[in-house]
């Protein structure tokens, strides 16, 4: 546990991820710091961090990290199923883990107007997910990688600008229509 704790002291708050901001730390500096403290095996794990698991089910030797991957890797299940549904084609079956908080965030996410709102609505629900998941312990490798999951989000979020959003929405639509004619 000490080297985890001289980790931990470094890592700078990410209270304010909401911000559109600069973040304190990037994922390449945590991933940097990480890699003086952690073991290899650990250090592995960490470098296979991902927002987006694998469609099956694949043990990462850390049951934080399993569980976080069932939990996103249903949500993705539930969102690609109620979206099949709305344009009414088939969809695949939803995993046992897909609970019904993980179908209602689906559907709420996907009946809503704005696609913005709706990332955030899906960012907020993964924050707090992530939240709920994170082990008591914040000097343990889980806390580590709870802490990266988080900063990957944060991350993910300050992509989402509306003014960027709104220029390649009108040059796909410019495209779309040039081809038209």
């Amino acid at each position: 546990m000490g080297s985890l704790y001289y980790l931990v002291s470094q890592l700078p708050a990410l209270e304010s991820y909401e911000g559109r901001g600069q973040l304190p730390i990037t994922e390449k500096s945590f991933k940097e710091l990480c890699s003086r403290f952690l073991s290899e095996k650990d250090i592995k794990n960490l470098e296979k961090l991902s927002l987006e698991p694998s469609k099956s089910e694949e043990s990462t030797g850390s049951q934080f990290l399993d569980k976080w991957n069932e939990k996103e890797r249903a949500l993705r299940f539930a969102l690609a199923q109620v979206r099949a549904l709305k344009m009414k084609k088939e969809a695949e079956m939803l995993p046992g883990s897909c609970t019904a908080d993980i179908v209602q965030a689906a559907r709420t996410a996907v009946g809503m107007d704005s696609p913005l709102s709706a990332e955030e609505y899906l960012n907020q629900y993964r924050m707090d997910t992530l939240k709920s998941l994170t082990p008591i312990d914040g000097f343990c490798v889980d806390a580590i990688y709870a802490y990266g999951l988080k900063l990957m989000l944060a991350q993910r979020m300050r992509l989402f600008d509306v003014e960027i959003g709104k220029d390649s929405y009108h040059k796909i639509y410019d495209e779309i229509l040039g081809d038209a004619k």
